[in-house]
């Protein structure tokens, strides 16, 4: 019985795991499906007005927008501010293409679910800055262009930060396209990349100090090797239980079949009994052959005269 309960408990772990870890390609699906809903907002697109657009249903809390752009005016002049982001002058596009379109994204509460970081926490949301060909507004899963700051780098202000009392030092997190972080100091509350992708602000998680191991002669250390012991002899128990049950389940098979061979063997000494204790017959000779006669007849016979008579 506990055999059992310990596999049920490993199956109910290992579901649990598995459906609350986000798949491995959940971010580039992510940015491909807000590509397309951030395209809809041009139902009558306009070169460097910023747009805003709708998140799909099961992702409220995202915002999104997107801005048209020449290349060569993007080159030329930069953009000033587009959300928390400010766009120097000389940035290359990569693949050259005539008109190109920025697509902004702040994951909001989603954040953790598709950036997860271990140690860390956020102190603003995931916001990204990606670029696309614009020469159709209406194709979707298009490939990323790359966007590279030639002199000064493009600057993200969060202005909001969530302050946290006793956290480290902020600093800036970064992300590519296989959603591997890269991290660099802040100043103030302003990252910088010379790349376009997601950005957000973090610190150190705060973890409790652990607390003095108690002097193994005190009070408190004997009571937390009593502890100690007696969680040892519970997993020694445990285990104990489990390889007995295991044997025991072995003796009863091999019982089960020992009784069936047992059964099989006695029906056949009872059949060689009864063929043993039967009436023997008389033997006599015919010829060069010996064979079973019986000692009387049942009818006697009587000629058929006898009848007429």
């Amino acid at each position: 019985m506990r055999l059992l309960c310990c596999l049920h408990v490993l199956l109910f772990l290992s579901y649990k795991l598995s459906a609350q870890s986000p798949p491995t390609n959940a971010s580039s699906s992510l940015d491909s499906l807000l590509q397309d809903y951030s395209f809809r907002a041009f139902l009558r697109p306009r070169t460097g007005i910023l747009y805003d657009a709708t998140a799909p249903p099961n992702l409220t809390g995202i915002k999104l927008a997107a801005m048209r752009l020449r290349s060569g005016s993007l080159r030329r002049r930069g953009v000033s501010s587009l959300k928390e982001f400010s766009i120097p002058r000389g940035v290359i596009v990569k693949p050259y293409v005539t008109r190109l379109v920025f697509v902004y994204q702040n994951l909001a509460n989603f954040s953790q679910f598709y950036y997860p970081l271990s140690g860390y926490d956020y102190l603003a949301p995931v916001v990204a800055l990606l670029a696309y060909d614009a020469k159709n507004l209406s194709a979707v899963n298009l490939p990323e262009l790359d966007v590279t700051a030639s002199k000064d780098p493009i600057k993200i202000n969060f202005s909001d930060l969530e302050r946290r009392r006793g956290g480290g030092s902020v600093q800036c997190v970064s992300f590519d396209s296989r959603g591997e972080a890269s991290f660099s100091d802040s100043v103030g509350n302003t990252c910088v990349t010379v790349k376009q992708g997601h950005f957000s602000v973090v610190v150190k998680s705060v973890a409790s100090a652990p607390s003095p191991a108690p002097p193994p002669g005190s009070e408190e250390g004997k009571k937390k090797e009593k502890k100690s012991s007696e969680s040892s002899s519970r997993t020694w128990i445990t285990v104990g239980s489990v390889l007995g049950g295991l044997v025991l389940l072995g003796l009863l098979m091999l019982l089960v079949l020992r009784c069936r061979s047992y059964k099989k063997e006695e029906k056949m000494r009872e059949m060689e009994r009864a063929g043993e204790t039967g009436e023997a017959l008389r033997m006599t000779q015919v010829g060069e052959t010996r064979a079973p006669t019986a000692t009387t007849t049942r009818t006697q016979p009587v000629l058929e005269t006898e009848y007429a008579a």
